[in-house]
């Protein structure tokens, strides 16, 4: 078994401590913390954050960014039958010449998403093409002879987007990226009290540390614990306190609890202070569940520079569902990607307003793609597919990767059933996103160790 550096010296800890068990019980151990964190070097001079928009049960990307020109379109169509998206239809995007998708196409993105052609065609946003789960660069004759290892469960909706969220595909066990991402440079934060992980939608895998821990809020703010605001429950008040009082307890596992909600007490009121005080954004955002919870992100960012607040670097989670279209996609995909599209735009328009739009890099993410093949009036799970990255850092209006073909039959790209074997891995994209978020490369190598496999170590999608 191969053990990485972090998780050696966590175990080194943990053994002169007592043994594992006692950090899991204690959750975080600032001992551990100390050895691990703060591997960049100091305190960050600048801000930067990172959002990852998880499109959950697998977006057919192959509707979402179209070929126009006639015979890429063709193809298309062949294959896509009923569900292709009329070529009149589609919004162009134009990328500059540098930044060509390289099979001599041009694409268009769903007439739904005219808010996210114009970001992509003002140079705020790009497309990586054919990104997904793997553990080795893989062709179509080493997967169907298994000449290379695969990655576990393709196609399975939890295990690849656990994949997706740890990119690790050869540990089921690992964290998430963006966490262990955040146990590195946690320590480059002024602020060590806070969480520098913060999840719109419910604890996520992306946002699970070895020592850095994710703080839960809904799109509407924080959320307190209300049996502590009940009427006339002093003496209940009292007796919880005084239960969680430092040093009050006798069991290591309640000693840890009582650690973990005096913390998320701690947090809520800071975090609700400091979004009073700074208030809302004048951006207006769509009222849907993702428009609401970019708003908030928002917020958050805007109160990043309140005394109590004081952080440099955050990682946050949000989520798009509805993305498993079986069935009834003509119906079901516009809606969500018109959602995407909206709320992608109004959260870039957001860090204009606030002034960080360089400091702040969105980014999608997904179970997988979906099928060439249709199956009637839906797709099936697929495995490569295309993902965007906004922001003012971006080197925005290009393709980066590889566009695949669409043919329905002699396709090279078809592990078969439609399923397009990606050229671009997940490892590839996330690497690119945290070494511009400020990790150092060993720090790159401790995070993502199966990067070496792969030609190129950056995609290019920021500016140097």
């Amino acid at each position: 078994m191969i053990v990485d550096r972090r998780e050696f010296l966590r175990r080194c800890i943990c053994g002169a401590l007592g043994g594992a068990s006692l950090y899991s019980a204690l959750g975080t151990l600032n001992l551990v913390n100390a050895a691990v964190a703060n591997t960049n070097g100091g305190i960050f001079p600048d801000y930067k954050a990172l959002v990852c928009i998880f499109l959950l049960g697998g977006n057919d990307s192959f509707n979402t960014i179209v070929p126009r020109s006639a015979p890429h379109y063709a193809t298309y169509a062949t294959s896509r039958g009923g569900l292709a998206v009329p070529q009149g239809q589609l919004v162009a995007i134009d990328p500059l010449a540098g930044g060509l998708p390289g099979d001599g196409a041009s694409y268009g993105l769903h007439p739904s998403m005219p808010h996210l052609a114009t970001l992509f065609n003002d140079g705020h946003a790009a497309v990586v093409g054919n990104v997904g789960t793997l553990l080795w660069p893989t062709t179509q004759q080493q997967y169907q002879g298994n000449l290379v290892p695969l990655p576990p469960q393709l196609f399975s909706h939890d295990d690849q987007a656990n994949i997706w969220q740890t990119s690790r595909a050869d540990d089921a066990n690992a964290a998430g990226w963006g966490g262990r991402v955040a146990d590195l440079l946690h320590g480059g934060n002024p602020n060590q009290n806070l969480s520098m992980l913060i999840s719109l939608a419910g604890e996520a895998l992306f946002q699970r540390g070895d020592t850095v821990h994710q703080y839960v809020m809904n799109p509407y703010g924080v959320e307190p614990i209300e049996y502590l605001d009940m009427w006339q429950n002093e003496g209940g008040v009292a007796a919880f306190n005084a239960m969680n009082q430092s040093g009050a307890q006798a069991n290591v596992f309640e000693r840890g609890y009582a650690r973990a909600v005096n913390s998320a007490i701690a947090n809520y009121g800071v975090i609700g202070d400091a979004l009073d005080a700074v208030g809302g954004v004048t951006t207006a955002f769509p009222s849907s569940n993702l428009g609401r919870q970019l708003q908030m992100v928002a917020r958050l960012i805007k109160a990043r520079a309140q005394s109590t607040i004081n952080m440099r670097r955050q990682i946050f989670y949000v989520q798009l569902g509805g993305f498993d279209t079986h069935g009834s996609q003509l119906t079901v995909h516009p809606e969500i990607l018109g959602d995407l599209s909206g709320s992608l735009k109004a959260f870039y328009d957001a860090t204009v307003e606030l002034g960080v739009a360089d400091n702040v890099t969105a980014f999608t993410a997904s179970d997988f793609g979906r099928t060439v093949s249709i199956n009637g009036d839906g797709t099936d799970h697929g495995w490569g597919g295309h993902h965007f990255v906004v922001g003012g850092a971006v080197r925005g209006k290009r393709f980066y990767g590889r566009m695949p073909s669409l043919a329905q039959n002699g396709n090279p790209d078809d592990a078969g059933y439609g399923q397009l074997i990606p050229t671009t891995s997940v490892d590839q994209y996330s690497a690119t996103l945290a070494r511009w978020f400020g990790l150092t490369e060993t720090g790159i190598d401790d995070v993502f160790p199966n990067l070496g496999r792969f030609a190129s170590r950056d995609l290019g999608f920021f500016s140097p």
